[in-house]
C-alpha cells in the first residue's frame, strides 16, 4: 500500500488559491481551541457582478476538496467532483454565477488542518484543536468578507457540504438568499456516530498512529484504508453490492483457498485510494465535525432552530441512503418554514447518489437557482 499523501505547501497549487485570513489575535473555536492563523484554499468559476451579488458557495463533503470542476491534473489528483454541473448554462451557471468552493477547515487540500505547520514549524498533528461544523462556516464567511461578499445568492451542499450549507441557513441568515441542503439532517444521529466513530478507531488503531503525531514517519494508511472501507460500505447500499458483486470471488483464486470476494476487493481498492491523497488527521478531525453537528446547540434545540429559519431553503434526500435516510430530510422540510417537500432522488448507489446522480443533482439545482 502506498503511503498516504496529500497537499503541502510548495506543490503545485493547480487551480487553488491560497488565502490568509484576516484574523488579528487569531481565531477562536466553538469548542475552546484556538488557531493563530488560518489559510484557506479555494477555486472560482465564472466572474463577481459589480454589485457583488451573483456568489454562490458550493460546498464539498467529508473526502472532498476546492476541486469542484476541471480535469485531474498537476495540484489535482482526482477530476472536479460535480464537474458535470459547472460550466456555461449548466445548473451551476458560469455565465450567471461566481462559483466559490473552499476545502474546509480541518482539510489536508490547502486549508489549515492537522498536517499544517504552526507557528513554530511544527505539524499541528495531535494538537489541533476540535472543530465543529459552526467553525467550518464561520471561516468561510471570513473568507466571502475578503473576498467583499457581504451575502451569497445561494450555498449549496451535499453530506458534510450540506450540514454547512444549513448551518448558514440557520447561523447567518442575512448573509445568504437561499440554501440547497442535499443528504444530511439536522444533527448527526447515533447511528451515524457510530460509523464514524469506528471509522476513528481504525485510524487510531493503527501502530503508526503515534497518537496523531506521525509526520516524521510512517502514516498510519492501513488504518485509514480500513476506515474508508467502512465509509464506503455505509455510502452504498445492499442491491448495488449484491447486483454488483454478490458472491463472486475476484479472480480464478477459490475464495477457500486464499482467494479475495469480489467485494472485499472492492472496499480494498476504495481504501487504497483514499490513502493516496488523504491525511488520516483530516479524516479524524472531519468525521468528529459530523458527529458534532447539530443546529440545535446552543438554539433551543434542532425544532426551535429550523423553525427559525428565515430564507428558502430546498431539501433533498436519495431515497436509498441508509446512512442519511430520508427521513432526515423530511424532518427539515417539515420545520423549515421556507422548504417545499423533499426532493427525492432515485438512485441504487445510496448515499453517494448525491454525487452520482448528476441529471437528478442538475434538476433540483435548476429548480432552486431559477429565480
Amino acid at each position: 500500500m502506498s503511503p498516504a499523501t496529500y497537499w503541502r505547501p510548495g506543490d503545485d497549487p493547480g487551480g487553488r488559491i491560497l488565502a490568509t485570513l484576516d484574523a488579528p489575535g487569531g481565531i477562536d473555536l466553538e469548542g475552546g481551541g484556538h488557531l493563530d492563523e488560518v489559510t484557506v484554499a479555494y477555486e472560482t468559476w465564472g466572474h463577481l457582478n459589480a454589485h457583488r451579488t451573483n456568489a454562490v458557495l458550493v460546498l464539498h463533503a467529508l473526502t472532498g476538496d476546492s476541486h469542484l470542476a476541471g480535469p485531474a491534473g498537476p495540484g489535482h489528483p482526482s477530476p472536479g467532483w460535480w464537474d458535470a454541473l459547472v460550466g456555461p448554462g449548466q445548473p451551476l451557471d458560469t455565465d450567471r454565477f461566481f462559483l466559490v468552493c473552499p476545502n474546509v477547515l480541518g482539510g489536508c487540500q490547502g486549508t489549515t488542518g492537522p498536517s499544517s505547520l504552526d507557528s513554530t514549524g511544527r505539524p499541528y498533528g495531535s494538537r489541533f484543536p476540535v472543530v465543529t461544523i459552526r467553525d467550518q462556516v464561520a471561516i468561510e464567511a471570513r473568507l466571502a468578507d475578503q473576498l467583499g461578499i457581504e451575502r451569497f445568492a445561494a450555498v449549496v451542499g451535499g453530506s458534510m457540504g450540506a450540514m454547512r450549507a444549513l448551518e448558514w441557513a440557520v447561523g447567518l441568515p442575512d448573509r445568504v438568499s437561499r440554501a440547497v441542503v442535499l443528504a444530511a439532517g439536522a444533527a448527526g444521529t447515533a447511528d451515524q456516530i457510530a460509523l464514524c466513530t469506528l471509522q476513528v478507531r481504525a485510524i487510531e488503531a493503527d501502530t503508526h498512529f503515534r497518537g496523531g503525531d506521525y509526520y516524521d514517519g510512517e502514516a498510519p494508511v492501513t488504518g485509514l484504508a480500513i476506515a474508508r472501507g467502512i465509509g464506503q460500505f455505509s455510502y452504498r447500499t445492499w442491491t448495488e453490492f449484491e447486483d454488483r458483486f454478490g458472491r463472486e470471488a475476484q479472480d480464478d483464486r477459490a475464495v477457500l483457498d486464499g482467494g479475495r470476494y469480489a467485494i472485499e476487493s472492492y472496499l480494498r481498492h476504495a481504501g487504497d485510494k483514499l490513502v493516496a491523497r488523504f491525511d488520516p488527521n483530516s479524516y479524524i478531525v472531519l468525521s468528529e465535525a459530523m458527529n458534532h453537528h447539530d443546529v440545535g446547540r446552543g438554539r433551543g434545540g434542532v425544532v426551535a432552530a429550523l423553525k427559525s429559519v428565515r430564507v428558502p431553503v430546498t431539501v433533498a434526500g436519495i431515497a436509498s441512503d441508509r446512512l442519511y435516510p430520508r427521513e432526515l430530510q423530511d424532518e427539515l422540510a417539515r420545520l423549515i418554514p421556507r422548504s417545499g417537500p423533499t426532493r427525492i432522488i432515485s438512485s441504487p448507489a445510496g448515499h453517494d447518489g448525491f454525487l452520482l446522480e448528476t441529471d437528478q443533482v442538475g434538476a433540483i439545482l435548476f429548480d432552486a437557482l431559477a429565480g
